[in-house]
């Protein structure tokens, strides 16, 4: 069991307080030393979480040269922001890039904060040669759909004959009237599905490889949206028998992407990687390990090593964030209320009703490393139920290099 006095006498001795970017440079230079800095969020609906994720992401693009941006979004939807910011269209401005993003919950990215970071990047990039420029993209896999659409059109437009493959398989998919639920009952209980029609498309790709010149981003968006196909088809087949299953493939799809991302830039390429705390913080410090759950944070530790990784997490005290009562329905601001008794948000509030950042190191990890709760939201919420759900046992040195507490949040602002 946690001690009161001990844990919040460590917090004291070993925070930092911050209410500038400037402040926390300790912080900041000590992730500069990582070629994957992973920014996590105890929601999805929090405005600090990503003006604060916003203000580290641009001290590491600006003093570190960090090469890109990798979000918890469709990978098509996030292109067509990469688009805009890197001047390959003429969209006209960075509102209009957001409206891209059209599928629940919408809030998570076309929102004002995002607008506000497109729009430094678009500043930026303007100032930086073709190879200099910072790309913004998305890892999630949920966008079977879109990205079987954009792996046609790009077949077709360079007239490649694999295009005649590609629209199979989508004539395939038609009929489940792009419902994911609907094509996962069917492959997963009926046995009647696009595998065959996939793989034959996924051959036919690799076998013409050569037509798609490696430094070329439209390439990228080719094999990143093949990748997205391939995982999305089983990632929705599992999703109707076994939930774990699922959840290991849209993580391990997420590791891919950046891979395949991080490739693209050269092997000196170093990534922001913006995802929701379960994502980032290491499955194998929290209960998650019980149930053979693995995510991003700890496959990019056991692929890159821990000393390439750089993983933050971020939670609040209380305050209002965005979310649902439901999955699907309409979006609202809700109220977060003072976090549970003896949880890791209790013992931060009780060190200093401020915000203020932890770095562990060899020196304090043992004092942060018993097992604790530690406030979860998700896109779906209810304050009143939250103590019974909504906090995930965790060893938070073990979980996280660091970790930024806000004591008191908003919600975020939806375009």
């Amino acid at each position: 069991m946690v001690k009161t006095l001990d844990l919040t006498s460590h917090i004291k001795e070993h925070s930092i307080r911050f209410d500038s970017i400037k402040e926390m440079e300790p912080l900041l230079q000590a992730a500069a030393d990582a070629q994957f800095v992973l920014l996590g969020e105890a929601s999805h609906g929090t405005s600090e979480f990503y003006t604060w994720r916003t203000e580290i992401s641009k001290w590491l693009i600006e003093e570190k040269g960090f090469h890109f941006i990798a979000v918890e979004g469709d990978w098509p939807s996030c292109y067509e922001v990469n688009r805009f910011i890197k001047g390959y269209n003429d969209t006209p401005d960075a509102k209009t890039s957001l409206k891209a993003f059209n599928r629940w919950p919408t809030w998570m990215w076309a929102n004002e904060e995002v607008v506000n970071l497109v729009e430094w990047l678009k500043i930026y990039n303007e100032q930086q040669s073709s190879k200099e420029k910072v790309g913004f993209y998305g890892i999630d896999v949920y966008s079977l759909w879109e990205s079987m659409e954009a792996v046609v059109d790009h077949l077709e437009k360079i007239k490649s004959p694999v295009a005649e493959y590609a629209r199979k398989a989508f004539q395939c998919f038609e009929p489940f009237n792009r419902e994911p639920q609907m094509y996962g009952v069917s492959a997963a209980l009926y046995g009647e599905d696009c595998f065959d029609e996939l793989m034959e498309l996924l051959n036919k790709l690799h076998q013409a490889r050569h037509q798609f010149p490696a430094e070329d981003e439209s390439s990228l968006n080719l094999h990143v949206n093949a990748l997205v196909t391939n995982n999305a088809e089983d990632y929705y087949r599992a999703m109707m028998t076994n939930d774990n299953q699922s959840w290991n493939i849209r993580d391990q799809h997420m590791v891919s992407a950046i891979d395949m991302v991080a490739n693209y830039y050269g092997k000196d390429a170093k990534g922001i990687i913006w995802e929701h705390n379960t994502h980032i913080g290491d499955a194998r410090a929290t209960d998650m390990a019980k149930d053979e759950l693995v995510n991003v944070g700890q496959l990019t530790r056991e692929k890159y090593g821990e000393e390439k990784v750089y993983a933050i997490g971020f939670g609040t005290y209380e305050g209002t964030v965005m979310a649902a009562t439901k999955w699907g329905e309409k979006q609202q601001i809700m109220s977060v209320p003072k976090a549970t008794l003896g949880s890791w948000e209790d013992f931060l509030h009780r060190a200093g009703a401020f915000n203020k950042f932890i770095m562990f190191n060899k020196q304090n990890h043992h004092l942060f490393s018993e097992t604790i709760g530690h406030r979860a939201i998700g896109v779906s919420y209810n304050p009143k139920y939250e103590h019974l759900g909504n906090y995930v046992p965790s060893q938070i040195s073990e979980r996280y290099n660091a970790f930024i507490h806000i004591e008191q949040s908003e919600a975020l602002h939806p375009l």
